[in-house]
């Protein structure tokens, strides 16, 4: 018989030893009860696929995560007021109208202008690195390209870039944590606080914006329109952070999951036309963003319990996406796969605004990496995870391959033959 509250914890998910195998262990919390309450997180936990993509785009549910700024810490509430101005923590009509004012830059169509300067990016980090032998994926791969790319969407100069990067991590780590100290949530608003003063700085410059960029879009809105200045610069750092933050943890983890499975990778350099299906079916074998959150605006019903008003519900899209029940045989690399759709996007109205960027940026990895480093394999070294529930990505990723020689004829590197 199952019960309405569990013993286990959702917060054992940030333990090292939980993180290695997480999957197993989402899927004891479903076998245990597919919502349960969650006594330590004091919230509701939702596991299977049927649960969460149902309560995703429930209108009974608020995507608000900050209701009552005064409650929150004196070190986060300046980063809370921030978030609670972006989309994503917003419902309709703000939500609505948001997504609709900044949708036209991601567009399929829009998007997929940028691919031929992905490849280039790509291939330069590429250039760099194959006379070595060895990278880190993600400090090497995984972090430059995403930045590069929703930096050269916003029209960032390149000298910049650096400081934005180093100031979306704070923040990423308060979004994805419950668990920080006065220090951290201190850094995460002061953070965020410097990325509004450049945002601001960028959004008003004097000089004409790059033509078909995220920043002509805004400076436009910005001036037309009497939209809310502080909204926009709220809703330009969202952008900036989700960019790359779950880019980066995508690109690491699809990499990971090929290397352990090189029947999969072997799969995709004789038919490079799965490499699509490859990218949807890699998002659901290891999701980048694990969790949504989700709070009751009233009493109500909901798979079977009773959720009271206020209460909230943490929606777990690393397990909807290993749920049996959706996904057959869940725990296997199936570049065939139909059915179910995965949820690592989210759902409903909430479904991710940079989706086909997201998708674009890892084909365009994958094409490269299974071309141009087709005996990339693992050095051995232990894997650490980022400590989050809400994201899910590695610190480090060090793999080895035969590294390539000049070719003085074409002046592209070759590899070195033995």
């Amino acid at each position: 018989m199952r019960t309405h509250s569990s013993p286990a914890s959702l917060l054992l998910a940030m333990r090292p030893r939980t993180q290695e195998r997480l999957y197993d262990f989402y899927e004891e919390l479903r076998r245990t009860d597919d919502l349960f309450w969650d006594r330590r997180l004091d919230a509701w936990v939702a596991t299977s696929y049927a649960v969460v993509s149902s309560a995703a785009g429930d209108p009974r549910l608020s995507s608000v995560r900050y209701p009552d700024i005064e409650s929150v810490s004196e070190e986060l509430r300046p980063l809370a007021q921030v978030l609670s101005r972006q989309m994503l923590y917003s419902d309709a009509p703000d939500h609505s109208r948001l997504r609709a004012l900044l949708s036209r830059a991601f567009t399929p169509r829009a998007v997929a202008v940028l691919r031929d300067h992905m490849c280039e990016a790509v291939e330069r980090i590429v250039m760099k690195i194959a006379p070595t032998g060895r990278m880190d994926v993600v400090a090497d791969l995984a972090r430059p390209l995403p930045l590069t790319v929703i930096c050269d969407l916003l029209d960032v100069p390149e000298e910049d870039r650096l400081a934005l990067s180093s100031w979306s991590d704070p923040i990423a780590a308060a979004i994805g944590s419950s668990r920080l100290d006065a220090d951290e949530r201190r850094a995460a608003s002061q953070s965020m606080a410097h990325m509004l003063a450049y945002l601001r700085i960028l959004l008003t410059r004097h000089d004409a914006p790059a033509p078909h960029t995220l920043r002509a879009l805004l400076t436009t809105q910005a001036k037309d329109t009497d939209q809310d200045f502080d909204e926009l610069l709220a809703n330009c750092a969202l952008l900036l952070i989700a960019g790359h933050e779950t880019t980066t943890h995508f690109i690491g983890n699809a990499a990971l999951a090929l290397l352990r499975n090189p029947g999969a990778a072997d799969q995709l350099r004789r038919r490079p036309d799965l490499i699509p299906a490859a990218v949807e079916e890699l998002l659901r074998y290891d999701s980048p963003v694990q969790l949504l959150l989700r709070r009751a605006r009233r009493r109500l019903e909901l798979a079977g319990r009773t959720i009271d008003a206020g209460q909230v519900l943490l929606l777990v899209c690393g397990a909807a996406n290993r749920d049996p029940d959706a996904f057959p045989d869940p725990d296997e690399l199936d570049f065939h796969r139909s059915g179910g759709r995965h949820v690592a996007f989210g759902y409903g109205p909430h479904f991710c605004l940079g989706a086909a960027l997201a998708r674009l940026e890892g084909a365009v990895v994958l094409e490269t990496l299974l071309t141009r480093l087709p005996d990339l394999r693992l050095d051995g070294s232990s894997l650490q995870w980022q400590r989050s529930l809400n994201f899910r990505g590695l610190t480090r990723l060090d793999v080895t391959f035969t590294p390539a020689v000049a070719d003085h004829n074409s002046g592209e590197p070759a590899t070195a033959s033995h």
